[in-house]
């Protein structure tokens, strides 16, 4: 006796993590919802692109202050 296919229709990609969760967001939350979480998460993603970007900034700063020219 043969085991009975685990899919129905084995010819369609298996859906990720992430297109699964997409899609019971979409059945869970409105259109208006899904948009202000997603703006959100695009604003932390920029604060901590800067907030990179401040530290990378300051420690040049920081070194061209200590750093001494030769006397000649």
């Amino acid at each position: 006796m043969q085991a009975a296919p685990l899919r129905a229709n084995p010819a369609l990609p298996i859906p990720s993590v992430t297109g699964a969760l997409r899609a019971v967001e979409a059945v869970l939350m409105r259109g208006g919802q899904r948009t202000a979480r997603r703006n959100a998460w695009t604003s932390v993603l920029e604060d901590r692109r800067r907030a990179k970007d401040r530290h990378e900034a300051e420690f040049v700063l920081e070194a061209a202050a200590t750093h001494r020219p030769h006397a000649t």
